[in-house]
């Protein structure tokens, strides 16, 4: 098995699954990266729970405002037609379904399309719910970014969630440096594979697959 995507390419990945002129949110972390790789003319709006709608890309250079920036405290630049309001304003536009997709980061995410990506549980980890929660049951369709294997090699794509769950049943595609999965069914369909093969993944993970 050789390297996989990186997470700029792993964001252009998602950039490109996401449909023309919908509305978006980007969660925390690497997500934040899809942003940079959205086309001008794809007529994405992005929301940032912090209250702003129609969101750019990340700010460089002379662009950087600091009084300008994502939820992620990244600065960021302001399209034309950008709007701003209060932060409750902005978590009942994640409540009230007016999100198409949303982008989140994850510890783990099952085989059933639950997701925990806000406390792994352990006694000094600090918990980190932020809006999560609030996308995860709101948006229409909830997309992962992550890498596919934690750092000592274990799968984040799991059978169960054995982290605390932020949602269930929620996420459709699950976007790593390794390969795109479409979850929520009685297998987990492999879309796309980067430096694997398919015949590794099965042997790798411990979910049932079906080739796209």
């Amino acid at each position: 098995m050789s390297a996989g995507l990186d997470k700029g390419e792993m964001a252009a990945r998602v950039a490109r699954d996401i449909p023309h002129g919908a509305y978006v949110n980007l969660g925390i972390g690497q997500p934040t990266l899809v942003a940079d790789h959205l086309d001008a003319d794809a007529g994405v709006v992005l929301h940032t729970e912090n209250g702003m709608l129609n969101m750019g890309r990340a700010a460089v250079g002379d662009e950087v405002d600091a009084d300008l920036v994502n939820a992620g405290k990244i600065p960021v630049v302001e399209p034309p037609g950008a709007a701003y309001f209060h932060s409750a304003d902005s978590f009942a536009m994640m409540r009230g379904s007016h999100l198409d997709v949303c982008v989140l980061g994850a510890f783990q995410v099952s085989a059933g399309g639950d997701i925990a990506n806000w406390h792994t549980g352990a006694p000094d980890a600090i918990p980190a719910v932020g809006g999560a929660m609030d996308l995860a049951i709101g948006a229409k369709q909830v997309f992962v970014m992550m890498t596919l294997f934690a750092k000592d090699g274990t799968p984040k794509l799991v059978p169960d969630c054995t982290y605390p769950l932020t949602g269930v049943a929620c996420v459709s595609r699950v976007y790593t440096d390794l390969a795109v999965f479409e979850v929520g069914g009685d297998e987990v369909v492999v879309v796309d594979v980067f430096g694997t093969t398919y015949d590794e993944l099965s042997a790798r993970l411990d979910v049932p697959l079906r080739r796209g």
